[in-house]
């Protein structure tokens, strides 16, 4: 690791990372509540993967789509806020877009580990049992890889070239 790396990094106030925070989790939570609302009634409706949710979930897809983007405000809000930490202190990418690239996929992994775990924690505590939730999370996860990668960057860019709670080095 090149420990010369650092001279001259500038400093980033905890508010940036609170603020990327929460306007990631506003985007990322609207996409979620749309891909799973759309993939519930997809998979339900279609009964595709020759799957049959119940006809509960299918009524109350909208309160489902609903309560997995609430727990995943509470739970990717922590998440992303300790992934950004994280990647604050990694310094063994110096280029930006490259940076901003494997940021992207590192985050997607913790992501879609979480939407995963959530669809099943839903589905049980909506349906009672867990059938379907694998062809959801599935679907979700595969949707979310493409969107969410494409959002995640798109915001890392953009807040690249905002300055607000960023203190230039003076080295």
């Amino acid at each position: 690791m090149n420990n010369t790396s650092k001279i001259g990094k500038p400093k980033v106030e905890h508010k940036r990372h609170v603020a990327k925070t929460i306007t990631w989790r506003l985007v990322g939570s609207l996409d979620t509540f749309l891909l799973s609302y759309f993939v519930i009634g997809f998979i339900g409706e279609w009964n595709l993967f020759g799957v049959q949710l119940s006809d509960d979930v299918l009524v109350k897809k909208a309160e489902i789509a609903g309560l997995l983007t609430a727990l995943e405000i509470f739970t990717k809000t922590l998440l992303y806020y300790f992934h950004e930490r994280v990647w604050f202190n990694i310094d063994w990418i110096s280029k930006q877009q490259i940076r901003h690239i494997v940021k992207t996929i590192s985050w997607r992994l913790v992501g879609a580990i979480d939407t995963i775990i959530l669809v099943f924690f839903v589905f049980y505590i909506w349906d009672g049992e867990t059938k379907g939730a694998a062809e959801v999370a599935l679907a979700v996860f595969s949707l979310e890889i493409i969107t969410k990668m494409i959002l995640y960057y798109l915001h890392e860019r953009v807040w690249y070239t905002f300055s607000w709670g960023v203190i230039k080095s003076e080295d």
